[in-house]
């Protein structure tokens, strides 16, 4: 394992404001498999993790001032890239095809030119994510 080169040791957790924040911790337990590891349900906001990293899913709160985010002309996260193994590339693309509130942009492919592959797409709520298998 590769030691720590700057002051920082990694992501501790990435929190998102999410239009319905149970039909977004819906998606992640059900298609991604995380488990739900603590909430605030005066906020509301739940926190999920995959065993490795953890994820804080805030409901936006005034949703009627919000709009989506544009990656081209938004300041704000681009997109959120989890890391799979390469046999999970395929099997996660099959779910998130029949999943409900999902956006394909596109399909598993080689990032470049390989061996790297990669996919992306949106969740309920409209946050852009992408899946990456890399070959090492």
């Amino acid at each position: 394992m590769l030691k720590p080169s700057t002051l920082t040791q990694g992501v501790h957790h990435v929190g998102l404001t999410v239009p319905d924040v149970e039909a977004t911790k819906q998606f992640f337990i059900d298609i991604l498999g995380y488990k739900q590891v603590g909430e605030k349900p005066d906020y509301p906001a739940v926190i999920l993790s995959d065993g490795i990293g953890k994820l804080s899913l805030w409901q936006v709160q005034g949703q009627a001032g919000s709009a989506p985010f544009d990656r081209k002309h938004t300041v704000g996260l681009h997109h959120l890239a989890l890391l799979v193994q390469p046999e999970t590339l395929e099997l996660l693309y099959s779910k998130l095809l029949g999943a409900e509130d999902i956006s394909i942009e596109f399909p598993p492919e080689f990032l470049g030119s390989g061996p790297t592959r990669h996919m992306m797409f949106s969740i309920p709520g409209g946050i852009r994510m992408e899946l990456i298998a890399p070959i090492v």
